[in-house]
């Protein structure tokens, strides 16, 4: 660990623990500003200069105008800023290895501490003139910009940008000018050793505030509805500052033949139901915080009257959904596709006598991640293109997934849905914060 990363770790430790009156406090936006800050900083001169040699881009330009920014320069502006300013143009060149890159802001100001501003308008106002200027000074190999034809968060400069960009630099450089699309995935996809002190509190205070939703403080069963805690959900994110990525869900499923909720499909909201003993409750809830995304699902038993257990054929139902994680968790392999991992994990889990449904993403800057997509839910077969980029290390994704079950008490299928937040490292793969092993329990009120 360097020097710098370690200094992070240990800011984020001792701010974390003095905000952390209780469970789930997070830290305030002061320190969050600062963690943020030292975070980036790490990052850019740590982590991006490797991450340009593996790609082979020795020149990455990143355009974006207010209010319309590209989504990585939004993960490269300092805290307080929370918007480009006019045109942001940000430079990164590599001279080589054994030196540090050069990072410039073609702006009127300096973009935070990572970024000075190499453009003085009164000297030179023509702002592209300028950046044109800085890439014939160094003269890079190769020019790359944020142009993806299947990676939307990669495709971030706009069309007159770009139009505009290539007629400043001129025929000679624009020959140069290439995709950036791997060393974006790769910047967005890497987590770094002082993010990965982080993340595992963001998926603690998701555990905390999934517990509380399924428990008899938030739920009144034959009064409280789905809908009532899916803005319980909302209400308690707010109430911690912070923000909803998405509109969470809750769902039933019971042993109602008239219940068909484990047959859904994901293309359509789960209805409103009042919750009832006996029920098995499953959410989905996000967040944002730290520049980071949380994406959990979990499930929960309304206790009925007499019983003090989930019943053992659910909880039954959960193992044979713990064991489709571990069969698609152990084929993570460095350099493997996303649908190399689909394939085997289907395979071995159908040769086991499981139903499986995998559809996994990257998480991080954020909820649905540029990196390796692991199957869809209507694309059990494979993903063309973002299926075929291989899994690389330091990364971290939504383990997202679901095994169909009989449940002969219920005389129906129930569909065992879980998501969970994990690492890929050197390692193999583990869980942010554990995963569920036993569904949570809501108790009747006395």
């Amino acid at each position: 660990m360097n020097k710098k990363s370690f200094l992070i770790i240990l800011f984020f430790s001792i701010n974390w623990a003095a905000a952390q009156t209780h469970s789930g406090d997070v830290l305030s936006m002061k320190d969050r500003a600062a963690t943020i800050n030292m975070l980036l900083e790490d990052k850019v001169k740590n982590y991006l200069p490797d991450l340009m040699r593996r790609e082979g881009i020795d020149m990455w330009v990143v355009v974006s105008r207010e209010y319309n920014e590209d989504p990585i320069i939004k993960t490269l502006l300092p805290a307080e800023w929370l918007a480009a300013r006019r045109r942001t143009v940000l430079v990164f060149y590599d001279a080589g290895k054994g030196t540090e890159i050069e990072t410039l802001a073609v702006a009127r100001y300096n973009v935070g501490s990572s970024f000075k501003s190499a453009w003085n308008k009164e000297k030179q106002p023509d702002q592209w003139a300028r950046l044109a200027e800085i890439i014939n000074e160094r003269n890079p190999k190769k020019i790359g910009i944020n142009k993806s034809e299947y990676f939307g968060l990669v495709d971030g400069i706009v069309a007159t940008d770009h139009e505009e960009f290539i007629n400043a630099i001129g025929k000679k450089m624009a020959d140069r000018v290439v995709s950036a699309e791997r060393l974006g995935i790769s910047w967005l996809e890497t987590r770094t050793e002082a993010e990965m002190a982080v993340y595992p509190h963001l998926i603690k205070i998701g555990h905390n505030i999934i517990a509380e939703a399924f428990s008899d403080n938030v739920i009144t069963p034959g009064i409280t509805t789905t809908d009532d805690v899916v803005w319980w959900m909302r209400e308690k994110i707010r109430e911690l500052k912070l923000v909803a990525w998405f509109h969470p869900t809750v769902d039933v499923q019971r042993a109602d033949p008239d219940n068909d909720e484990g047959q859904r499909s994901f293309s359509t909201r789960p209805g409103v139901d009042i919750i009832m003993p006996g029920d098995l409750l499953h959410c989905d809830i996000g967040f944002t915080y730290l520049r980071l995304n949380t994406d959990q699902q979990q499930l929960a038993y309304v206790l009925k009257p007499g019983e003090t257990e989930v019943p053992d054929y659910l909880q039954k139902a959960l193992a044979v959904g713990n064991r489709l994680q571990d069969i698609f968790t152990n084929n993570f392999k460095e350099g493997r596709t996303g649908n190399e991992v689909l394939k085997m994990s289907r395979e071995q889990a159908i040769a086991e006598g499981i139903r499986p449904s995998i559809y996994s993403h990257p998480i991080g800057y954020h909820g649905h991640g540029a990196g390796t997509t692991l199957g869809m839910w209507d694309s059990q077969g494979g993903v063309p293109v973002t299926g075929d980029y291989p899994l690389h290390l330091n990364t971290s994704y939504s383990i997202e997934l679901n095994a169909t079950v009989f449940v002969k008490e219920w005389n129906k299928d129930i569909r065992i849905m879980l998501e969970e937040e994990a690492h890929f490292d050197e390692t193999g793969v583990w869980y942010m914060d554990g995963r569920m092993e036993k569904i949570r329990i809501v108790n009747l009120k006395n």
